[in-house]
């Protein structure tokens, strides 16, 4: 019995160990910041999202995908048309669950990576994100519409269907650069970093990320949306003054 306690004990360490090692996780992710501050000079920023990933049995370099969404959103598409030298509208579509932000960087290629089905099930790419898009008109096609609402939000910098590039400066080690623009809307991101390998998703991670409102351009936002009346009436007399004041000034010269 003696005898078999010593076995016995380090038969126990051994697994434990293995334990250990099995529980380790695969992909270990964090941002150079997590709260972007929209201040009244704000341009945009960028953010520095790093991580280090566990080597994959058989495969030496898994690939490394990064998605960051913004907040959904509800936006209205219009189709105007000229009738009679005038632009009208003859055609309104709703669309719900919108990201009000959306990058996608990848290690390589998203099509040599994932095979459609991963993409779709992840959200990899502009063409696999869930537009619902209700047009007024039950019989009208939804998809100028969808093609319309990606052209807007492309032309504000919440879109962009090009892939950014996750780098690999060691065997372990990634980074990633994501840019923010000035139009950047206020609310909670989700990072998501998956790890592949072999068309197979091996791990995933999210680290939390909030971009909002602070200093003076806040209070100003916040006294605009819960005073709208008394925030109309004083930039109508702050424009009354700035008029008065500039007939004044050249009246004087």
């Amino acid at each position: 019995m003696r005898r078999a306690a010593p076995a016995a004990l380090a038969a126990a360490l051994i697994g434990g160990a293995a334990a250990a090692s099995a529980a380790e996780p695969p992909l270990v992710i964090d941002l150079s910041r997590h709260l972007v501050e929209i201040t009244t000079g704000f341009s945009g920023t960028d953010l520095l999202l790093f991580g280090a990933v566990e080597p994959v049995r058989g495969d030496a370099e898994p690939d490394v995908v990064v998605v960051v969404r913004g907040p959904n959103l509800r936006e209205t598409i219009r189709r105007k048309q000229p009738v009679a030298g005038f632009w009208i509208t003859t055609g309104s579509a709703q669309a719900v669950e919108v990201p009000g932000f959306y990058r996608v960087a990848a290690t390589r290629p998203l099509d040599r990576i994932a095979p459609p089905a991963l993409r779709d099930r992840l959200g990899l790419g502009v063409e696999r994100l869930p537009l619902p898009v209700t047009p007024a008109d039950p019989e009208a096609d939804p998809a100028p519409y969808r093609a319309a609402l990606l052209r807007l939000m492309a032309a504000r910098g919440l879109i962009d269907d090009r892939l950014g590039t996750v780098a690999l400066p060691g065997q372990r080690l990634f980074r990633a650069d994501v840019h923010f623009p000035a139009t950047v809307p206020v609310g909670l991101y989700k990072v998501e970093v998956h790890l592949i390998s072999h068309g197979r998703l091996i791990a995933s991670r999210e680290t939390p990320l909030a971009v909002d409102r602070v200093g003076l351009g806040a209070e100003i936002h916040r006294f605009a949306h819960q005073q709208a009346g008394l925030y109309g009436l004083g930039a109508v007399l702050l424009a009354a003054f700035a008029g008065w004041l500039a007939a004044w000034v050249f009246r004087k010269g």
